[in-house]
Formats: structure tokens, C-alpha cells, sequence
């Protein structure tokens, strides 16, 4: 980890070429190796959240092809916002219309 008072570097986070990672702190600029979390676990919490987010995108291809709940959906859309997008947050916030015709194929680890 290496701390840096480069100008180029005063405002810039993030990761740069997936090589080395750019962070800032109160104390400065502090450059350092990517992480490496393909070993990390996932919790069992996060495998839920996956499985649930996995749902919510069965029911919003659902949604889709039925013109009924399509136009509830398309008559309540935000500015910017789609059908697809719409029944996704309608499922996580448990307000659906209708059940997704089918479970996802895959479970999540």
C-alpha cells in the first residue's frame, strides 16, 4: 500500500486495469493491489438475496408477456423508467401483481 500526493491522483477512486485499486482518505491518496475475492464466501444471506432477485427477474419476463399486468405496470411508470425495471421493484418490495410463471432454472450457491 502506498500513499501518493500526485496531483493526477488528488480526486481519483476506483479501481484502474483491474491491477491496483485508488482510495481516499481523510490523510490522502492511498493506492494499493486489487483484492482478490474470488475465494470470499457468500453468505447465507447473500444467496437468499440472489435467489430473490433471481424471482423478481422470472416475474418481470412474466410481466412482459402478459398485456394485462404490462399496461397496470405502464399506466404507474416513474419518468425514465421501464416495465421491466418497475416489476423488478414491485416484486422486491413484495407489491405484485401476479405470480412469475415459473422459478428460475438455476439455484445460487
Amino acid at each position: 500500500m502506498a500513499r501518493s500526493k500526485n496531483l493526477l491522483l488528488h480526486e481519483v477512486r476506483g479501481n484502474i486495469g483491474k491491477q491496483i485499486v485508488v482510495k481516499q482518505y481523510a490523510n490522502g491518496t492511498v493506492i494499493s493491489k486489487m483484492p482478490d475475492m474470488s475465494k470470499a464466501g457468500k453468505t447465507p444471506a447473500q444467496a437468499e438475496a440472489r435467489l430473490k432477485f433471481k424471482m423478481a427477474q422470472a416475474y418481470a419476463k412474466s410481466v412482459l408477456s402478459k398485456t394485462e399486468i404490462r399496461n397496470f405496470y405502464e399506466q404507474n411508470l416513474k419518468p425514465g423508467q421501464t416495465v421491466y425495471h418497475a416489476a423488478i421493484s414491485a416484486y422486491m418490495k413484495g407489491d405484485v401483481q401476479d405470480k412469475p410463471l415459473k422459478s428460475p432454472n438455476k439455484q445460487v450457491k
